[in-house]
């Protein structure tokens, strides 16, 4: 019988990592009035590490502009990524805005505005 020799949640410490450099590069190496104020949310890796969607936030200017030049900078941002990293398969990246938080706050002040409404009654 075959033994497994796949080291535990791999795949986990490879996508922190990646979020951990990302955030650190596009800091120092995208240089684009477009971007300011950027966090990396998070990072999924597919199983076979060809793809990762990274989701940002961001607290100020357009996130569909702060998309489209991350998603420019992908390529660039991969590469620099490759030097970096230790494994064989750096991932493609895609980048995607992260409306989790903006949702919260929405959930959050409508449920205010029904305990609001009912505190009057």
């Amino acid at each position: 019988m075959r033994k497994n020799n796949v080291i535990p949640d791999r795949h986990l410490r490879i996508a922190d990592q990646i979020q951990k450099d990302l955030s650190s590069l596009i800091r120092s190496e995208v240089k684009d009035p477009r971007i300011d104020l950027v966090t990396l949310q998070s990072v999924v890796l597919t199983a076979d590490y060809a793809h990762a969607k990274i989701y940002f936030t961001t607290l100020t200017g357009d996130p569909d502009a702060t998309c489209e030049v991350l998603n420019e900078a992908a390529g660039y941002l991969r590469s620099l990524l490759f030097k970096r990293l230790r494994i064989h398969t750096v991932p493609t990246l895609h980048f995607y805005y992260d409306q989790s938080i903006e949702k919260a706050i929405e959930i959050s002040r409508l449920i205010d505005s029904i305990n609001d409404e009912s505190a009057i009654k």
